[in-house]
């Protein structure tokens, strides 16, 4: 009789746990393991605003697949469907061509994807904080507009290039504007025309930011935001996006040629491909985390709608790496379960409480049903990161970095990714063309004045 082969899509928080409890409680040789995921490394997202502001490093939060599992073989690519009937997920790898992966057992956890809206202009010229990707291409576009601007004389186009406008006040958005509205203080410092110029707005739909902290730590953390000097407009979104101006749903017009978008999330289209029940795109699954109908398939993290045993004011788990984390040690335990035969587990998980980095010295967190702010919630919300880690060489990194910044302070040098992507050596040979070009003009300009001499002549 042949192993089974154990398939994971996802290397999210999710899928990651889940093959680490895996490779635990599987013996060696009993199974193959196969993980199917665009990059061979987990992204700690929750710290992506302090790599957008240069408090760390990108390698920080990423953290190696091959280091952190032993018997896991990396699949890479995109998962882009699944047929249950022949048990194969469809990959498209990264040459682009289709590519199938058979599974015995398939745990779905590919987490979610920004969620867009059919608003004028936003996917064109908006910047998103999702990926690591992102946030280091935010960080050297928001540095470059600065050194634009100081470069300028225009008053209009330092407007624009100075004010950065936030969409979303949910934790990614409030930290990461926070984070770069520090970072925008830092270099100020070299430009100090500039600081009565530079803007930072925070703007969402719901009439309050964070809600999930409650009444008392949302409105803690809104003073916090306005005392940073960042205008936060509620219960207002975005009507149209151009190059140089954001237009509010409120009727202002802003000049503005920065939009970070961080509105919300939206589950991968990959679960619609099960032809199983979904709710608002995420795949519904039972209590132990098996598609209903489908017991070789489970689901966790942001694409499952996971019933919540623990609350019964709310029926599904909460998309949050929390949850996701917990969920893969439950559904790791049944994967093993259903191979031998054996009864499957509910997931019951107690929400253990939110934490929120405002960067500097200001945070908040809400543990076990205890409010913190100031120092001890910074104590709180940095404890509990490096516990989170799963990667102690990610953990050394994060602590490194956050010591330098503390008594060193921190860089605002850009690292060229906001230069079109290109490699320096083509940006030199720009240099060639236009000397090129010049050259061309010039004699274009001798040939035209021999041709009038000859002309004058007759």
């Amino acid at each position: 009789m042949s192993r089974p082969r154990i398939v994971v899509v996802g290397a999210g928080f999710g899928g990651l746990h889940t093959l680490r409890h895996l490779e635990r409680r599987i013996p060696n040789g009993a199974a193959d393991i196969a993980l199917i995921a665009p990059n061979d490394y987990m992204l700690y997202s929750p710290l992506l605003p302090q790599v957008a502001s240069g408090l760390l490093t990108p390698q920080s939060v990423a953290m190696s697949v091959h280091r952190l599992t032993r018997k896991t073989r990396l699949v890479p690519g995109h998962a882009v469907g699944v047929d249950t009937r022949d048990r194969t997920v469809v990959v498209r790898r990264p040459t682009g061509e289709l590519a199938p992966c058979r599974y015995d057992r398939l745990v779905l956890a590919p987490g979610a994807l920004t969620r867009e809206f059919d608003i004028p202009g936003l996917t064109q010229h908006a910047y998103g904080a999702k990926t690591l990707a992102e946030a280091v291409l935010l960080r050297d576009h928001v540095l470059a507009q600065l050194e634009l601007a100081n470069d300028s004389r225009d008053p209009v186009e330092r407007e624009e290039r100075c004010r950065f406008i936030v969409v979303g006040g949910g934790y990614t958005g409030v930290e990461t504007a926070a984070s770069l509205m520090r970072l925008c203080e830092e270099a100020a410092k070299r430009y100090p025309e500039l600081r009565s110029v530079i803007r930072w707005h925070l703007v969402d739909i719901a009439p309050k930011v964070l809600p999930e902290l409650g009444d008392r730590l949302g409105r803690k953390a809104l003073d916090l935001l306005r005392g940073l000097g960042i205008e936060v407009k509620l219960k207002v979104s975005v009507r149209e996006v151009t190059a140089d101006k954001v237009v509010l749903t409120d009727g202002r017009a802003l000049p503005c040629r920065t939009l970070i978008w961080t509105a919300g999330v939206s589950p991968s289209p990959l679960m619609e491909t099960l032809g199983k029940p979904t709710q608002r795109g995420r795949l519904e699954v039972g209590a132990d985390l098996a598609v209903p109908g489908q017991p070789d398939v489970f689901a966790i993290g942001d694409a499952a709608a996971v019933p919540n045993l623990s609350h019964a004011d709310s029926a599904y788990c909460p998309p949050t790496a929390q949850y996701a984390t917990r969920q893969a040690a439950t559904v790791a335990q049944n994967v093993v379960n259903s191979v031998l035969g054996r009864p499957l587990k509910e997931f019951r998980h107690k929400d253990m409480g939110l934490v929120v980095d405002l960067s500097g010295k200001d945070a908040l967190a809400r543990i076990m049903q205890f409010d913190l702010s100031g120092l001890p919630a910074l104590a709180a919300t940095r404890g509990y990161h490096m516990l989170s880690v799963p990667s102690p060489t990610a953990r050394a990194r994060i602590a490194a970095n956050w010591g330098i910044r503390a008594f060193t302070g921190g860089e605002v040098s850009r690292m060229g990714f906001a230069d079109e992507g290109r490699p320096s050596s083509f940006v030199a040979n720009e240099t060639v063309d236009y000397l090129d070009q010049k050259a061309s003009r010039t004699e274009g300009a001798r040939l035209l004045d021999n041709e009038r001499e000859r002309y004058g002549e007759d």
